[in-house]
């Protein structure tokens, strides 16, 4: 793949991955877009070690989420509870923000891994085998994850 061929495509990736970032950082788009750019400058940079074996895509989400689970690891930050909760994040209007308040919060307390598997699947609408290369693990404990965080989150709705 050419660089002007990941550009391309790069442009079709971006409002994903942001979206993906901003809900895993809580709202908190200065770092969503930070680690975004980060990830698409390693991409970049590495486009010739890109073996193919899973779409380009999942490749840069895969960049991505290391990326994200580096800056926490390396800041040593917890997911935020419920009273630190920051704020929807900036794509949603007020209404929204609002309906979807306690839906927020509640992926917001979910275990890192449980909460980046709930939102590859349903808001990014990945496969189960695209989030298990995403995120390096199984599948059968992406699933174990998915049911995991549905339960926790019908406990924390309601």
């Amino acid at each position: 793949m050419t660089r002007e061929e990941f550009t391309s495509h790069l442009r079709d990736v971006q409002e994903p991955l942001r979206r993906f970032l901003l809900s895993l950082c809580e709202g908190d788009s200065f770092t969503a877009d930070d680690i975004a750019q980060d990830a698409c400058v390693k991409a970049y940079l590495a486009i010739d070690r890109f073996r193919g074996e899973a779409r380009l895509s999942t490749w840069i989400f895969r960049i991505a989420y290391n990326s994200w689970c580096n800056r926490k690891y390396e800041r040593k930050v917890d997911s935020l509870d419920s009273s630190d909760f920051a704020s929807i994040p900036d794509e949603a209007g007020a209404d929204d923000a609002f309906r979807y308040q306690a839906l927020y919060q509640a992926i917001f307390s979910l275990k890192p891994n449980e909460k980046a598997a709930i939102l590859l699947f349903y808001m990014e609408d990945r496969s189960i085998k695209e989030i298990s290369s995403i995120m390096d693990i199984p599948t059968g404990t992406v699933k174990s994850l998915l049911s995991r965080g549905r339960a926790n989150l019908k406990i924390k709705i309601g």
